[in-house]
């Protein structure tokens, strides 16, 4: 059992801490994501018998068992009465470092999508006096971007900014606005227009998230942009790949307050799981407002 430190001889005003007993989630999530690395990894690479497919499934299921049971709990304590103010400046924190990590992720894909179009292709065009090096290495190379041809004479077609990117782009302005509008109707206590407008939302988030399934039939199908379509493919796919799989994560953790609020969950006061999700929220849109102009656009 959980258990909260508390002093009969505190001075008036101090708070007991809850302190959580150890809890299986976090290992459980551990193997769950190496699960999913070995088999996005052994996907793309055709090991293990053509078996990472299914170790791929196995974690994406065993990340979703762990968030149902972890937030569980969680929603338990909460409602229980074990937080305190000082245990909400915690969780605070926690969220702020959280969200500076995905900054980070998120900065060294960016990172290595800037190296490979101001760096790396230029230099193999023979910029920075290497015209003789660039002729050795790839003399029929035509520095340029999007790189829409290999070196072993794969070609590709770039992926439009204007189509469904553009409308992905609204959906997803859209749902912040819409978020912003169930946070204020948090914070007057209306809770018809908490439901209203963060259920438009998550619907908003989940039709992004098809949408984006859309485009890359349509990208593998009919432009022949693939994962191992040089590395203009493989940055494509990463940056929105990983985006999408945080929309996805986004969408449940708002979809989980929208259940908490049906059930009279949270209040003008005590709402700090809704004022997570929507920090996370905002964050995957202004991530996706980057990726629009630097990966769709120029």
């Amino acid at each position: 059992m959980a258990t909260s430190h508390t002093n009969t001889d505190a001075p008036e005003g101090y708070e007991s801490y809850y302190v959580p007993a150890q809890s299986k989630w976090p290992i459980v999530g551990a193997v769950a994501l190496f699960l999913i690395a070995m088999g996005a990894g052994s996907t793309v690479a055709d090991l293990f018998g053509g078996n990472g497919p299914w170790m791929l499934l196995a974690g994406t299921g065993l990340i979703l068992f762990m968030l149902t049971g972890w937030f569980k709990d969680v929603i338990h304590e909460s409602m229980g009465g074990m937080y305190s103010s000082q245990m909400d400046r915690s969780f605070r924190q926690g969220m702020s470092w959280f969200i500076f990590s995905e900054v980070m992720f998120f900065a060294a894909f960016f990172g290595a999508l800037f190296y490979a179009r101001f760096i790396a292709v230029p230099w193999l065009g023979g910029a920075s006096n290497n015209a003789m090096t660039a002729e050795v290495l790839w003399p029929d190379f035509i520095p340029g971007w999007p790189l829409i041809k290999t070196p072993d004479g794969t070609e590709t077609t770039a992926m439009g900014a204007w189509g469904l990117p553009l409308i992905n782009t609204v959906i997803l302005l859209t749902s912040s606005v819409t978020l912003h509008f169930a946070h204020v109707a948090m914070e007057e206590g209306k809770r018809k227009r908490i439901v209203q407008f963060l259920g438009v939302t998550v619907l908003l988030g989940w039709i992004f998230l098809f949408l984006q399934g859309e485009e890359y039939i349509h990208a593998y199908e009919e432009l022949n942009l693939r994962l191992d379509s040089g590395v203009y493919g493989n940055t494509f796919f990463l940056l929105t790949g990983f985006h999408g799989m945080h929309v996805f994560l986004g969408s449940v953790i708002l979809f989980i307050v929208w259940l908490r609020v049906l059930k009279g969950h949270m209040s003008p006061k005590q709402h700090f799981a809704f004022q997570a999700g929507a920090w996370y929220w905002h964050f995957v849109d202004v991530v996706w407002l980057c990726l629009f102009v630097f990966v769709y656009i120029l």
